[in-house]
């Protein structure tokens, strides 16, 4: 189930898609339970641009010079340049999860949950393209209507040994119950 999930998954996931216009088919929790312990999805390659680290560290006023002088990055760094913040990589989940895994049935919204862990593990250098690769690695179904979910993700940079991060990362789901009947 898991493996013909992440194919459809993939073939369904090209270009970028609006929170109102789904292109991949929500899923049962059925088959969701079913694919704990697979690999899942893995996201189309992302450009990580100078402009998006430019706006980024405007966001967040952290305007550190190895993030927004490539000169100076160049001249004083051993990257050659300007990387993107380390959360700018971890922000960019959530864009990545949207383009490559399907929704819940009946899912009526999901949020951040937080990390059970997370390690920066190399930088994004300027220009670098990143992809996630998704394990489903735990589902926990709430009484209240929430669905817990549990990813080991992985963001690999495009012809580098070493990921830019890895992360054990909580989601919740909220679904719509079901009317009980007597």
């Amino acid at each position: 189930v898991g493996a013909a999930w992440a194919d459809t998954v993939q073939g369904m996931s090209r270009g970028r898609r609006q929170m109102e216009d789904v292109a991949v088919e929500p899923i049962s929790l059925d088959v969701l339970l079913a694919s704990v312990g697979k690999e899942v999805g893995v996201s189309p390659w992302r450009v990580v641009t100078q402009t998006m680290i430019d706006q980024f560290a405007d966001a967040t006023d952290d305007h550190q010079f190895i993030h927004c002088d490539p000169e100076r990055a160049k001249r004083e760094t051993p990257f050659g340049g300007t990387i993107a913040h380390g959360f700018l990589s971890l922000s960019l989940l959530s864009a990545m999860t949207f383009e490559t895994m399907p929704p819940l049935e009946k899912g009526k919204m999901g949020v951040n949950h937080g990390f059970d862990s997370l390690r920066f593990l190399a930088p994004v250098k300027t220009g670098a393209r990143i992809r996630t690769r998704f394990v489903l690695a735990d589902v926990k179904v709430r009484p209240s209507g929430w669905v817990q979910t549990a990813h080991d993700v992985t963001i690999e940079i495009e012809g580098s040994k070493k990921p830019a991060l890895t992360a054990r990362w909580l989601t919740l789901t909220l679904i719509e119950r079901q009317p009980e009947t007597a």
